[in-house]
């Protein structure tokens, strides 16, 4: 079983394989070898198997062919430029999150041997005036150029799957928290920040009011649910093989209740409350009534309460 992991250099690329090295199995058989792959050297991982390294630029077909050898299983295609970065260089997000994309789809195709690829999309793809709740048959009308680009990267996986190219199966992903490590350019990277800054004793910013809902899941269970979206069966994804991933929706407030619940009520006062007029247009997009009742029947999980994902990052991450 070799595996390859694109975006390996990113938390839950390096999360997953971590993982997986702990795990020493995928889809019932032993890995052989491991591959990391991203713009930037992904760091090393200990594991009982051999695990590569190398840089790779899903933009470039030749970089691609490099780092999917025709021996490849499975491929993990976490690689893209977030929402607000890909808002920013509209010219750039597609270039990364489409062209990239089909690339390595090509590139999958080409091998001849239909490999396993698990495709991360995003929430984003919703929005606008699609009447809710977003279910599992609701059309996509995203309302950012990264929300457009990740429903072209479904629309792609589903055609490549359903000619025979790849056996594909994609995950919307809720909005991942609390993120260790340095903020993203991602527009909703101030819902891991005023968590993940006072309670190391630093301030961080909120631009949106406590009643702001939204859609989230750790980076804990995210992995968990793409080594187990990995491992569903071909024939139980149906004709739809993209999905959204199980999570909970909070407001700020909740969120900030959870983490005084669970580490006191000083990292709170860390938290400043000014707007930021640029976000406005991508979060006023956004849509939370979201019922992943698919991925849910195939096994995937949310996190019971957003107390569990501050516990998380407490054991996960702090200590690092």
């Amino acid at each position: 079983m070799n595996i390859l992991i694109l975006g390996g250099a990113g938390l839950i690329g390096q999360k997953l394989a971590r993982a997986l090295a702990k795990r020493g199995t995928l889809r019932g058989q032993a890995i052989s070898r491991l591959t990391l792959a991203d713009v930037t050297d992904p760091a090393p991982v200990d594991a009982p198997f051999a695990v590569d390294s190398l840089t790779c630029d899903i933009t470039d077909p030749a970089s691609v062919a490099q780092a999917i050898p025709d021996d490849t299983d499975v491929i993990y295609l976490l690689a893209a430029v977030v929402s607000a970065h890909a808002e920013e260089d509209f010219d750039f997000g597609y270039k990364v999150n489409m062209t990239g994309t089909l690339n390595v789809l090509e590139r999958a195709r080409a091998l001849g041997t239909q490999p396993v690829l698990v495709f991360t999309s995003s929430i984003a793809v919703f929005g606008g005036e699609t009447p809710q709740p977003f279910t599992d048959h609701t059309i996509p009308n995203p309302q950012i150029s990264y929300g457009a680009q990740k429903a072209i990267g479904e629309i792609l996986v589903n055609d490549y799957s359903r000619r025979g190219f790849i056996d594909g199966r994609g995950f919307r992903l809720p909005t991942i928290s609390v993120r260790p490590g340095k903020p993203n350019r991602a527009a909703s990277g101030f819902m891991s920040s005023i968590i993940r800054e006072p309670l190391q004793g630093q301030t961080a910013n909120c631009p949106v009011d406590k009643d702001f809902p939204h859609f989230y899941l750790s980076p804990r269970k995210c992995v968990e649910n793409l080594i187990k979206g990995a491992e569903i069966p071909r024939e139980d994804l149906g004709l739809n093989h993209c999905m959204t991933m199980p999570g909970r929706v909070w407001t700020i407030g909740q969120m900030i209740d959870a983490m005084t619940a669970v580490a006191g009520p000083d990292a709170a006062k860390l938290i400043t409350w000014d707007k930021q007029p640029e976000l406005d247009q991508i979060l006023q997009g956004w849509r939370m009534d979201i019922r992943p009742e698919k991925a849910a029947r195939l096994g995937l999980e949310a996190d019971e309460s957003y107390e569990d994902n501050i516990r998380y990052f407490l054991e996960d991450d702090l200590p690092a």
